[in-house]
């Protein structure tokens, strides 16, 4: 018994090496799947931190519009490029303020309260 060799037949030999090839699949495939979930979340906190630095500029913007708001112009002027820029991010700044406080309180809102 002991000075025989077990004797694998060909077939069995390849299954062994199926088998052996899966579980290493399986093990690359995790890290790859770590690897990714970790470049998702890196992405997702680099778009919130520039949401938040383009809401501020937005922000700024309608501020310094504010500030230089003098008279109203004449109603045959022609309005320039600045005011028809400055009045599109003041109204994209009211609605991602108001889009961004929605959010908010959905994600603090208690999924087990009945309110």
């Amino acid at each position: 018994m002991f000075g025989k060799e077990p004797h694998l037949n060909p077939l069995e030999s390849r299954r062994q090496l199926l088998v052996a090839e899966s579980e290493l699949n399986r093990a690359q495939l995790v890290q790859e799947w770590v690897a990714m979930t970790a470049g998702v979340r890196t992405l997702t906190s680099r778009v919130k931190s520039f949401s938040s630095i383009a809401s501020a500029a937005a922000l700024m913007a309608v501020g310094l519009a504010a500030f230089r708001r003098g008279r109203a112009p004449s109603a045959g002027v022609k309005p320039s490029c600045m005011q028809t820029i400055l009045k599109g991010a003041r109204l994209i700044s009211a609605l991602w303020l108001a889009f961004r406080a929605k959010g908010h309180d959905q994600e603090n809102q208690d999924p087990n309260s009945s309110a």
